[in-house]
């Protein structure tokens, strides 16, 4: 049973130091993001910038839209050609 206790300690540390270095991951990452943060807010073509960063955004938007509306309309068609087929040849 001492070993099994052993073996369960060393887990419960492996644990706790696991979640302390992804807890120190973490807050580095967030340090680093505030620090990009604080910089970009300080430049002198912000606006420019979240205007380009918009048109950016809706470009890609549009060609998501573009790229997946066209798969229902082929459906359709698809449909609609079985739907003759079936009616032609008396529903089966």
């Amino acid at each position: 049973m001492a070993h099994d206790e052993g073996r369960k300690a060393d887990l419960a540390e492996d644990v706790v130091a696991l979640a302390a270095g992804l807890a120190d991951l973490a807050l580095s990452a967030l340090g680093g993001a505030v620090g990009a943060l604080g910089g970009l807010l300080r430049r002198a073509d912000l606006g420019e910038l979240l205007a380009d960063g918009q048109e950016e955004t809706k470009a890609r938007g549009r060609l998501f839209l573009d790229r997946h509306a066209a798969a229902p309309a082929h459906l359709e068609l698809l449909a609609r050609s079985v739907t003759a087929r079936q009616a032609e040849g008396g529903g089966g």
